[in-house]
């Protein structure tokens, strides 16, 4: 069973930096793309960042210059490095993986994390 465990979460200063990891477990054969996303108290769900296997990245506009995503292919692991945090980054951080089950597979399928919190506060 493929499984997304994240970290890093926690409570930091305006201006701050926070970490935040999601490793892949289980049996599968290949992950495409990875991506982070958030969702604040009563508003949608939205994008943070994503990059595909071979390193190409997009970012959200809110968050461009600040956050940097990346990954160890090895580690089947994905980053984001959150910088000059804002009280509007606060959010539940969501990392989400496009995985190839089997290599016989036509596709992949959409894996979620269980969240992580990110509190913004002074």
């Amino acid at each position: 069973q493929v499984q997304l465990v994240e970290s890093g979460g926690g409570l930091v200063q305006p201006g701050g930096s926070l970490r935040l990891s999601c490793a892949a477990s289980g049996s599968f054969w290949s992950i495409n793309d990875m991506a982070w996303y958030r969702q604040a108290p009563g508003l949608q769900r939205e994008l943070v960042a994503r990059i595909t296997r071979g390193g190409g990245t997009v970012y959200a506009d809110s968050v461009k210059g600040r956050f940097i995503i990346s990954r160890d292919n090895a580690k089947n692991t994905v980053y984001l490095q959150m910088n000059s945090l804002k009280p509007e980054d606060t959010a539940v951080y969501y990392c989400n993986a496009e995985i190839r089950v089997y290599a016989w597979s036509s596709g992949s399928e959409v894996y979620w994390g269980q969240g992580t919190q990110a509190t913004i506060s002074s």
